[in-house]
């Protein structure tokens, strides 16, 4: 690779604050581009913003700096800091300079400064000098570009800091988004959103006229904003028969003094169940619902259907929406403040009963080459994400009750006419324009108008959760209909007024005099020419984590139905094109070297498109080693040579994706250059010495590592975050070399890479270095709970209760879960490699299933550390407790139970090892036994001081919150008790 000058993402990123307002950002809502349309995985803005300053502007520090770009940027970060008071630093020495730009990067990613003249100016001088000061044509931008553009997050901030941005996607709905972002509002700014408004409400007045006899007001003038309705299955109990409704919990509000709940009234001769209302109640009188895992319990003769049936009935009536059952209504009233609960009456049902005659009437008399209602095929069933196909939903229309199909059909309808009638007013770009943010109004209305939604009656939400409250369609049980055309529902005029929201945002910018250029296009084969773009920055699909175009065919189906006309050619096909996507699929064929050969091919075209002296940057947020194996592998192929990488952590602790999942709480930005020759070939006769890679790795790592941890990464975030640097000695060569000659592959490297990593890691837990002394469970063990932290006070462990909402019962089953800390069997193995553990002979310690490996909970060693027979210990007289463990991802993998009562444990033999004999005192502290423990480490264990040591660590170790933490901590207390 050619010595071109550094750019400041390759030498420093202030990580810590820039992942601060990621963060922080997925709590804005107004004016934020995520709220124009669900897309799935989409980057915040604030870590785009930063990425690409950094990106595009050089290090100062660096000796071959850009003369030109050093004296600019001295005098624009003087323009910038000296008026608001900065004295610390002297612009004039290059590493001020480049602690300024740093400081500047992490306040402009600050959500509230985005718009701020301020900062956009300062941005577009720095990187107008920057692109002229490396070679740029005067006058001209740099230009970025993103062949997996998504929602847009990439391309909006390139514009936004002063470049030219090329946003492609395969999807034809993501291009449809980075039109309306990188186009349309652009383009024509305020204007647009007064149109949206306008025409909005023209179809809000239409709508009322054809729908309003559908959703009928109560006689005492209460609004009614949702419908909750369950499924229903016929009770196979023996001479039973009765209705069962479907139905995960009882409860309708939970707010503190005013909870409110149902009851249920079994009725066997009419063999169904009624219902009542309650309030006033004890939390214990609340009765649990009727579906658990599956199966159906009959409230009238208490058999249980099992799952199988419960499907097979479920399957026959195309997942039951039309025989759902109405179980209560909830309204508002004027003048009155808060929610009222009622039971249906027979006036609903006429209404719901009509709007279904309504419904077939339009079917009998459309005419068009689309059906009334999407009759377009749901992906096969095992499609990634998807459980609905196993309850008979076939069609895309089967997710929706006749009623909401009727309302989303006419809005469809309508939008069609606004833009017949916008042609007439409006040149035909602006009419398109509108047209087409009004189908994504009915897109976001559709997102909360299916049987998928469902209501939560917690005082954080208490209200309709959207169908996408995951990434994923899985069946729900009793789903909550809102009222289409109802503000307090999340109706049509919120769809419309949070797009109006982001079009005044980003129109206050006034900076979109820009080039931007939005096309549909394979990753695999781009429409740019050679050597076109300065930056290649892209988040590619994350392997098997995100069925990105199947989800998308729930709002594809109808943008087909709003703005089929305006984007023919964009929305031609029947469904969201497959054939080309770039995931893991097992259902399609798609394997580990079907991603790994398209994703190289992708890469590979970024490469070509890239100048010789340009930079990537490319997002991977995966945290299985086989996910990562494949992209990595793949960007060496393509001729990719890496030269750093940063985690920002982009997302919140309670996310549903992180629930059980393969997130990591960070993102890693891999930052990389073209290993090219100068005609734009991959260079292919350099080669690597092994001996001379593995004796630069360690030190690469020493100097990467603790820099990390500085910045608050550590486990997971930064051991991925370390493959960058570590990557760099082994990509810039076209091969390693063994001295037989036999070449290294990436994946010996890479398990030389997690080695060094541990061992550094575990230098850093052991900060006196005792650690290097201990035996090797203790360093596995020590290691294995660093890799699951998530920060300082292994954060992360935060559950969610709608964790389960979008799950059928059956899905959690507790074979899919594992009871202690969690990890992927081959990240425990090369954990446990790295520290020359093994862990076929740790079986007392370590227990793997599957791909997966648990770190036994101490409570479970119970056995082997005070003989057989002794039963498992949580307490003195304490009964079973159910404890939060964690997986690799720093999330909650499922429940570790600790039994009592308590039996009495016996002074023990000291164990063999430190780690026995400190999981002895843990025990014998948690069983209340505290004569015990004080012989204990008067006699055997007060002079260990390794014992000690690691005592200290794993206090800070173990997850906050965990019994283990609480008893470790306890046997240091009780030894500073003794003056030890």
């Amino acid at each position: 690779m050619a010595p071109y000058p550094k750019r400041l993402i390759e030498v420093d990123l202030p990580i810590k604050r820039i992942s601060a307002h990621a963060r922080r950002e997925k709590s804005i809502r107004h004016g934020h581009i995520s709220t124009l349309h669900i897309w799935w995985a989409r980057r915040p803005l604030a870590a785009c913003r930063a990425v690409i300053c950094a990106a595009l502007w050089p290090d100062p520090a660096q000796e071959d700096c850009p003369l030109r770009f050093r004296e600019d940027a001295t005098a624009i970060m003087a323009r910038f800091w000296n008026p608001i008071g900065r004295t610390d630093l002297d612009f004039h020495d290059p590493m001020a300079l480049r602690k300024a730009l740093l400081d500047f990067i992490a306040d402009f990613s600050n959500w509230d400064n985005s718009t701020d003249q301020r900062y956009l100016e300062t941005a577009r001088a720095l990187t107008q000098s920057a692109h002229e000061a490396l070679g740029g044509a005067p006058g001209t931008r740099p230009l970025v570009v993103d062949p997996f553009a998504g929602g847009g997050s990439i391309p909006l901030e390139a514009l936004r800091v002063g470049a030219d941005a090329f946003a492609s996607d395969l999807n034809p709905v993501a291009v449809l988004l980075n039109k309306v972002v990188l186009e349309y509002i652009p383009k024509y700014g305020q204007k647009l959103a007064d149109e949206v408004r306008k025409w909005g409400e023209w179809i809000r007045i239409e709508a009322e006229k054809e729908l309003g006899q559908f959703y009928p007001k109560d006689p005492d003038g209460a609004t009614p904003i949702a419908y909750l309705w369950a499924r229903t299955v016929k009770c196979e109990g023996p001479g039973c028969g009765a209705e069962v409704p479907l139905m995960r919990s009882l409860w309708l509000a939970k707010k503190g003094n005013r909870s409110i709940a149902l009851r249920m009234i079994p009725d066997k001769e009419k063999k169904r169940v009624d219902f009542e209302i309650i309030q006033d109640f004890k939390a214990q009188d609340v009765s649990e619902g009727t579906v658990r895992r599956g199966s159906a319990t009959c409230p009238v003769c208490g058999y249980t259907t099992p799952v199988a049936s419960v499907r097979k009935q479920l399957k026959a009536l195309r997942g039951g929406a039309a025989d759902a059952r109405l179980f209560c209504v909830v309204s508002t009233r004027p003048g009155q403040q808060g929610r009222f609960y009622r039971l249906p009456t027979e006036r609903d049902l006429v209404a719901v009963r009509n709007a279904a005659e309504e419904l077939e009437k339009r079917k009998v008399s459309h005419i068009g080459e689309l059906s009334l209602v999407p009759n377009e095929p749901l992906p096969p069933q095992g499609t990634l994400g998807f459980r609905v196909q196993l309850y008979g939903m076939e069609e895309w229309g089967d997710l929706f009750t006749t009623r909401q199909a009727l309302a989303l059909t006419t809005l469809a309808r309508l939008v069609r006419e606004a833009g017949r009638r916008l042609a007439v007013e409006h040149d035909a770009g602006m009419a398109g324009a509108v047209q087409t943010c009004l189908a994504m109004a009915l897109d976001r209305l559709s997102d909360r108008c299916s049987t998928l939604c469902t209501w939560d009656p917690s005082p954080a939400a208490s209200g309709i959760l959207h169908t996408f409250s995951r990434q994923a369609l899985p069946f729900i049980w009793d789903f909550a209909e809102g009222m289409p055309l109802e503000p307090k529902s999340g109706g049509w005029l919120p769809a419309l007024e949070w797009i109006s929201l982001i079009i005044n945002h980003e129109a206050e910018d006034g900076i979109y005099a820009r080039f931007s250029d939005v096309q549909q296009a394979s990753a695999k084969c781009h429409p740019l020419s050679d050597d076109a773009a300065q930056v290649f920055f892209t988040d590619p699909p994350y392997y098997d984590a995100v069925s990105y175009a199947d989800l998308s065919d729930f709002f594809y189906v109808w943008l087909r139905r709003t703005i089929g006309d305006v984007h023919s050619v964009i929305l031609s096909e029947q469904l969201a094109p497959k054939d080309d996507e770039c995931i893991l699929d097992e259902v399609k064929g798609k394997n580990n070297a079907y991603f790994e050969t398209n994703m190289a091919l992708a890469m590979a075209e970024g490469r070509r498109i890239l100048t010789p002296d340009g930079i990537g940057v490319v997002v991977f947020a995966h945290k299985s080693t086989s996910g990562w194996e494949a992209l990595l592998q793949a960007m060496i192929n393509a001729g990719w040579t890496f030269t750093g990488s940063w985690p920002i952590d982009t997302e919140m602790g309670n996310r549903l994706r992180a629930m059980n999942s393969a997130a990591l709480a960070s993102s890693i930005h891999l930052v990389c250059r073209p290993r090219e020759n100068p005609d734009g070939s991959v260079r292919e006769d350099d080669v690597g010495n092994w001996s001379d890679v593995l004796a630069e790795l360690p030190l690469r790592i020493h100097a990467w590592l603790p820099g990390l941890a500085a910045e608050g990464v550590v486990g997971a975030d930064a051991i991925f975050s370390c493959l960058g640097p570590a990557l760099e000695i082994y990509s810039r060569y076209s091969r390693v070399e063994k001295a037989s000659g036999d070449v290294v592959a990436l994946k010996e490297y890479l398990e030389e890479v997690w080695a060094a990593v541990s061992r550094e890691a575990l230098g850093m837990i052991f900060e006196s270095g005792d650690g290097s002394g201990l035996e090797e469970d203790a360093r596995l063990t020590a290691m294995w709970l660093w890799t699951l932290s998530a920060g300082a006070d292994n954060g992360g462990n935060d559950s969610n209760s709608n964790e389960s909402e979008g799950e059928t019962d059956e899905d959690k089953s507790p074979k899919s879960t594992l009871k202690g800390f969690v990890l992927e069997y081959d990240a425990a193995r090369k954990i446990a490699q790295g520290l020359g553990a093994r862990m076929e002979n740790l079986t007392t310690l370590v227990e793997v299933k599957g791909d997966k490996a648990r770190l036994l909970p101490v409570s479970e060693r119970t056995s082997y550390l005070f003989g057989q027979g002794v039963s498992t210990v949580a307490g003195k007289g304490r009964t079973k407790k159910k404890e939060e463990q964690t997986t690799l991802s720093g999330v909650v993998a499922g429940p570790a139970e600790t039994s009592g009562p308590a039996g009495e444990l016996s002074l023990p033999a000291p164990g063999s090892t430190v780690l026995d004999r400190l999981h002895q005192a843990m025990l014998l502290f948690s069983n209340g036994r505290s004569d015990a423990l004080k012989r204990f480490i008067e006699e055997d264990i007060s002079q260990d001081q390794g014992l000690w040591s690691l005592a200290q660590s794993l206090s800070a170790l173990y997850p906050a919150g965990s019994e283990e933490r609480r008893w470790v901590e306890g046997v240091l207390t009780r030894k500073k008790s003794l003056g030890m």
